[in-house]
């Protein structure tokens, strides 16, 4: 596949791996760039320069593929300039920006041989993104797993509104786990998608517990809720009697601080690395209900490009031209 993703980023096919805190480490990342796409670390959850050297340099030794480093920059309070530092010194192929202000970080970049990405939810932001530098924008529509947009758009929606407002290339983001969701995007105007939720129904997410992959599995697009919604960060998570909770304090008023310890990054670990899911909650996007295998990262690419490429001759056959 030829869009202008595959050719600003090196990579065969115009697939991006989301930044998944605590998830997106070297073994998955990896992978995915072998399979043709663009494979992700994420800086945020690694804490510290020395992991995030060790990291990369532990990615290098499983791919010669171009790979990114996610900064999820609404994680570190300000504090991630180190952390960006060790990106710049290894020279990382490319870098996404989510979850804050891209501005410090692209700023930086400038003059760098590091292509960026920056995920927005939302017109103005696409903008933004592109007149300060983004190569491009990755438009995540409230399908999505993890944090959102507020203004509640879903994904056929956002992108051509997104596509029509910038020149710089557009990803769609949001719902899509299959080669029907990949080809969609292309009709949408997008040259490329970035996926979450379905890179962790994978064999080489190696870091997130069975039961976590088990429950993507077995769940259905009905089977998430979205917290922190009050507190102006809202985020779409797996169903339980866990995150029911969270809502209902949020609806009985319950400001940050009142919630802070269970909605923390701790509680987030509590399920997706040790399975307690009454300690703690998964992110998980609605595509849930498109995911029934969990296969390696090759399979799945393939199965995609398979898809794609069959949905594209079938509506050729729709579609003809006199």
């Amino acid at each position: 596949m030829k869009t202008r993703v595959t050719e600003i980023f090196g990579i065969e096919y115009p697939i991006v791996q989301g930044g998944l805190a605590y998830l997106a480490y070297a073994e998955l990342a990896a992978a995915v760039s072998n399979a043709g796409g663009l494979g992700q670390i994420t800086a945020a959850t690694l804490r510290t320069p020395e992991n995030l050297r060790n990291e990369i340099h532990k990615i290098r030794k499983l791919t010669d593929k171009p790979f990114g480093v996610n900064f999820a920059i609404q994680r570190y309070n300000g504090n991630y300039l180190d952390l960006l530092e060790v990106a710049i010194v290894e020279k990382v192929p490319a870098i996404s920006i989510t979850g804050g202000n891209p501005q410090p970080v692209l700023e930086r970049l400038k003059g760098e041989n590091i292509k960026t990405l920056v995920l927005v939810s939302g017109v103005r932001q696409a903008q933004k993104a592109e007149e300060l530098g983004a190569d491009a924008v990755m438009a995540v529509g409230q399908e999505g797993g993890g944090h959102l947009g507020r203004d509640d758009i879903g994904t056929i929606v956002l992108i051509p509104r997104v596509v029509d407002s910038v020149s710089i290339p557009v990803l769609a983001s949001g719902g899509i786990g299959d080669g029907r969701g990949l080809l969609a995007a292309f009709a949408l105007g997008a040259e490329g998608i970035e996926m979450g939720t379905r890179f962790i129904a994978t064999q080489e997410c190696v870091h997130a517990h069975e039961k976590y992959k088990q429950a993507l599995l077995q769940a259905k697009e009905t089977d998430t809720v979205i917290i922190k919604k009050t507190l102006g960060s809202p985020g779409r998570v797996l169903n339980s009697e866990y995150t029911q909770n969270i809502i209902e304090r949020e609806k009985a008023g319950a400001t940050y601080k009142d919630l802070e310890e269970i909605i923390s990054g701790k509680a987030n670990c509590n399920y997706i690395y040790d399975g307690n899911e009454e300690k703690g909650y998964a992110w998980a996007g609605q595509v849930i209900g498109l995911i029934d295998d969990i296969p390696t990262v090759q399979e799945l690419f393939d199965e995609m490009i398979r898809t794609t490429e069959n949905g594209y001759d079938r509506i050729g056959g729709i579609i003809k031209k006199n």
